[in-house]
């Protein structure tokens, strides 16, 4: 008897392990991303009426909470013996953190609200890591700005696939031919997609250069001539 309830035991557990079964489902998630972004804003003398927006994107070595490392080099350290009438926008990295798409989407929707803004001359720009940020921040929303310049900057692999979407816009890119920090190929690379589909881009190879490639560009007036002759609606 014993031994029948064993055996009958047995069998209820041998049933269950064989009533086991794998099962496979879906489940939808909203994952939300908070950053901060502190940002310099300079503001034309006369704001009244509307004027162009500079947006520009440092490079690695500006990152952190010292929002004047912002200033060191392109449209604000021009601004320091040179006026522009432009609204100019340097958001600064935080330290150890790389350029954020989103964030800066948001940041520029923010300061065009807020200020008087023409909406058909926003320009995107960026040195080394912010040249990076700037190739992706132009080809994830293309229809926001009316010319791209980039300067020493390495180039995602999505970009290179999508550069399509950058068909219609006035772009210039920089590079020193001796740039031991990020290789020049990215831009060569760039141009050579690009030029398939945009007749209006250029590449300028300094072959004096190593990484600071943008000191010659930024402090000199015909960058900023050159970008403010740009216009989305014509």
């Amino acid at each position: 008897m014993k031994q029948l309830k064993l055996i009958a035991i047995a069998l209820v557990f041998s049933n269950f392990s064989f009533a086991q079964k794998d099962i496979t489902g879906t489940v939808k998630t909203e994952v939300v991303k908070k950053k901060s972004i502190q940002y310099a804003l300079h503001i034309p003398e006369n704001s009244k009426d509307k004027k162009p927006l500079i947006v520009f994107l440092h490079g690695a070595g500006e990152r952190g909470t010292d929002i004047e490392k912002v200033k060191v080099h392109g449209p604000f350290k021009y601004l320091k013996t040179n006026a522009l009438d432009a609204y100019i926008l340097a958001p600064q990295c935080e330290e150890n953190e790389y350029w954020d798409t989103d964030s800066l989407y948001e940041l520029v929707l923010k300061i065009q609200k807020e200020h008087n803004i023409d909406d058909s001359r926003i320009y995107l720009t960026g040195l080394s890591m912010g040249a990076w940020g700037a190739w992706n921040l132009a080809t994830a929303h293309p229809e926001k700005f009316a010319a791209l310049v980039t300067i020493a900057g390495a180039v995602d692999r999505v970009v290179l696939l999508e550069n399509k979407k950058l068909a219609s816009m006035p772009i210039k890119i920089f590079h020193g031919l001796l740039d031991d920090v990020v290789d020049m190929n990215y831009s060569v690379m760039m141009y050579k997609r690009l030029k398939a589909s945009n007749g209006n881009v250029t590449l300028t190879i300094f072959d004096d250069a190593n990484h600071d490639s943008w000191s010659r560009v930024y402090d000199n007036k015909e960058i900023y001539e050159w970008m403010f002759k740009q216009n989305k609606n014509k």
